[in-house]
């Protein structure tokens, strides 16, 4: 005799019914073209936008962390968030996440040690096909199948979960019985406590390109930190969410990123035989060369190696950034993303203050 089944809850279909619209809103996303995004291109910047400012009424002097995580999003880059415990960088991820309307179903997230197994994150084995001589992972509700993940102490993780994040993070797959098989990964956020320099790390922390220090902030903000944080506290424990005000969803961030890729994708061949690209269009020579010229700079004078990988990571941030903040080309102040692409703590600490100066913006 079959164990009873408990009765279905009235909301499950419902919940079921949403999730499946949802995979169809983001499926149709790639079927929109360069014309029909453009068109929708000024609605989606207000929406995204008041979706970052309206999250940064709830926490303190984190708006510029906000900022990074939306463009980083959009791009569809990993971005490391680095400080001390108790600097509200999950509290930052959850309530991005709440705000996006991302359900639990597409939503992944793990605290990392060394003694986390790689069935933890990816998957467990399923042992009636290993038995067949078949090395498959269950990977529903893990890693592989969420299309929003945070990775908390990212770098505590062993070497076999490492391996498989670098393949996610640069090809966007996993192995399942050696075949390679697409993961669902739209954004990907990991924190730390602290940047180790251990050089079998060097390859993942060359992954995120930018990172982003939450220093504490009770030094200069001690009465908004004690209003914000009863605020918090309260809201948590009434179940109250008021931070998910629907002003923007994953289905418009993928459509950002979209239309962002097929704007860079163009080419267009002049009657000089001249092919105007993207950076002809929105990224002015003299701009470019003064980008160069600092890198350089930070290279020469304070020993910032800015890999190739992250130099072209780096032009797609920068002009995600200027079209979110201004909607047109790269300017100047843009060019303040240069103050994360530190690999050290001490990097950091050196960029945020130095680049600013570089640039006249403090």
């Amino acid at each position: 005799m079959s164990a009873p089944t408990t009765p279905a809850s009235p909301d499950q279909p419902d919940q079921a019914n949403e999730l499946d619209q949802l995979d169809r809103d983001i499926d149709a996303v790639g079927e929109l073209d360069y014309e029909t995004l453009a068109a929708r291109s000024h609605a989606l910047r207000e929406r995204l936008n008041r979706f970052r400012t309206a999250l940064g009424h709830y926490f303190v002097e984190r708006q510029s962390i906000i900022d990074l995580m939306t463009i980083c999003a959009i791009a569809q880059e990993p971005l490391l968030l680095v400080g001390v415990p108790g600097t509200a960088k999950s509290d930052l991820v959850t309530k991005f996440r709440d705000a996006l309307g991302i359900p639990s179903e597409d939503y992944f997230e793990y605290m990392l040690t060394r003694f986390t197994e790689p069935s933890e994150v990816m998957g467990p084995i399923d042992i009636n096909l290993l038995r067949e001589g078949r090395y498959i992972r269950r990977a529903q509700g893990k890693l592989p199948t969420a299309r929003m993940v945070f990775l908390d102490e990212i770098f505590k993780s062993n070497s076999a979960i490492l391996n498989s994040l670098l393949t996610i993070i640069n090809e966007r797959k996993f192995y399942q019985d050696g075949t390679p098989v697409p993961v669902a990964l739209e954004v990907l956020i990991a924190a730390t406590n602290e940047i180790p320099e251990h050089a079998e790390l060097a390859a993942l922390k060359d992954r995120f390109c930018l990172k982003i220090v939450a220093h504490p902030v009770q030094d200069e903000h001690f009465f908004e930190l004690i209003d914000a944080g009863l605020d918090a506290q309260t809201q948590r424990d009434l179940a109250q969410k008021p931070w998910v005000e629907g002003h923007a969803s994953l289905v418009d961030l993928l459509e950002a990123h979209r239309y962002l890729s097929l704007q860079m994708a163009r080419r267009e061949l002049m009657a000089d035989g001249q092919v105007v690209r993207d950076r002809h269009r929105y990224f002015s020579d003299e701009l470019l060369r003064e980008l160069h010229r600092l890198l350089k700079t930070l290279a020469r004078e304070d020993g910032v190696f800015v890999s190739d990988r992250k130099v072209v990571k780096l032009y797609k941030l920068l002009r995600t950034r200027a079209w979110l903040l201004h909607g047109g080309k790269v300017e100047r102040e843009d060019l303040a993303l240069l103050a994360y692409l530190g690999e050290t703590r001490e990097e950091l600490a050196l960029l945020e203050d130095k680049v600013p100066k570089l640039l006249g913006l403090d």
